[in-house]
């Protein structure tokens, strides 16, 4: 668990303001967010769970394909997606709904991609610069580096202009970080200082390898190896998260360098709705983590703050009309076109993408109309 003294935590499990240790540089940037802005962050918690649930559920009627939750990881990303500026660059991996839910993504654009009707299903200029999900493990991480390393070319970052400056953050789970990919991207990071932020959501399990088999000291000394300071922080404590990626962000912006956080949460439902996690872990470890639940200590520090219960019940309500709203556009998905396959194989018309598609159209019209 993260709740030593060499992890950073602001909010005690009973949600008062207790920072640890660790915690005490970042207590003032956390405690500095306003009231109302913290009742904003269970508002995108709260949402993430009731899409969570609801999309869970449609994936179980066979709605969807597949369905990758993120119930136990809302505070790690809430705190970390609310600490990002608009001029900033998200490479998320695959379970980041709340961040693209913060950038601006249609919750239904998920839907869609794990239903199965589209690939790629949104535009990341339309969302805040959240790009596609990232389904090949720790690929994105060698995006995202790549991309870092073009707004520094283009002078975009490390401007002296604190409102100009660009900075990139790539998500990633603790099953991520033992892929080749992910150790090539820290090393091009350190080497060229690129302005990129690497957020671990080590939920304890990659699939069913659990995380101590990976790496036999904690992610974030991991860094160090490679030349850049890294953070652990309570990934289930919001104010913890965005302070500590909120510092981070500033170094890299200001061309301080890459940083490497690791955000010690769990992941309470399996790794995906293909997975049985009964398989590879106990009960009792599954309840201690539920008794650590995120949204719960958000709302109990904001009670002890004298947010009073029609706050959640709006809150609660709005989570549910969301939810309401998503299973009722899932069930109006129609089957797609095709020919849809073809629309975005390059940026422009290509001759080849176009004879392919008249071929598959001869074909299909070859079958005649009894098909």
């Amino acid at each position: 668990m993260a709740s030593g003294s060499d992890a950073v935590s602001v909010l005690d499990e009973h949600g008062a303001v207790r920072p640890s240790p660790a915690g005490e540089p970042y207590a003032d940037r956390a405690l500095a967010v306003p009231l109302e802005e913290r009742i904003g962050f269970l508002r995108d918690m709260v949402r993430t769970r009731a899409f969570d649930v609801a999309a869970a559920n449609l994936q179980r009627q066979g709605h969807l394909a597949l369905w990758v939750s993120s119930w136990g990881q809302e505070a790690a990303q809430v705190g970390s997606a609310r600490a990002t500026r608009a001029q900033d660059t998200i490479f998320p991996s695959y379970r980041e709904h709340a961040v693209g839910m913060i950038r601006g993504l249609d919750p239904l654009a998920i839907v869609r991609l794990l239903r199965g009707v589209a690939h790629g299903t949104w535009d990341p200029a339309e969302n805040g610069g959240f790009r596609q999900y990232c389904l090949v493990l720790g690929s994105q991480t060698l995006h995202a580096v790549g991309y870092a390393l073009g707004i520094q070319l283009d002078g975009a970052t490390a401007t002296g202009d604190p409102e100009r400056d660009e900075a990139v953050v790539v998500y990633l789970g603790d099953g991520a970080t033992s892929q080749g990919d992910s150790n090539e991207a820290l090393v091009f990071a350190a080497s060229y200082r690129a302005p990129v932020v690497f957020f671990v959501q080590n939920n304890h399990w990659a699939i069913s390898v659990p995380v101590e088999r990976q790496s036999r000291v904690p992610l974030a000394q991991r860094a160090s190896g490679f030349g850049l300071p890294g953070v652990r922080l309570d990934g289930n404590d919001v104010l913890a998260a965005f302070a500590v990626t909120g510092a981070l962000l500033e170094d890299a912006r200001a061309g301080r360098g890459p940083g490497l956080i690791e955000a010690v949460t769990y992941r309470i439902q399996g790794h995906s709705s293909s997975d049985d996690p009964t398989k590879y872990r106990s009960e009792e470890e599954l309840q201690r983590w539920a008794d650590r639940d995120p949204v719960l200590r958000l709302r109990r520090h904001l009670e002890l703050e004298g947010v009073g219960a029609e706050t959640f019940d709006l809150i609660d309500a709005e989570a549910a009309d969301l939810a309401a709203d998503v299973r009722r556009r899932t069930l109006e998905l129609v089957e797609p076109v095709v020919a849809d396959m073809f629309e975005h194989v390059y940026a422009e018309p290509h001759p080849l993408v176009a004879e392919q598609l008249r071929w598959l159209t001869d074909y299909e019209a070859s079958y005649g109309g009894d098909r």
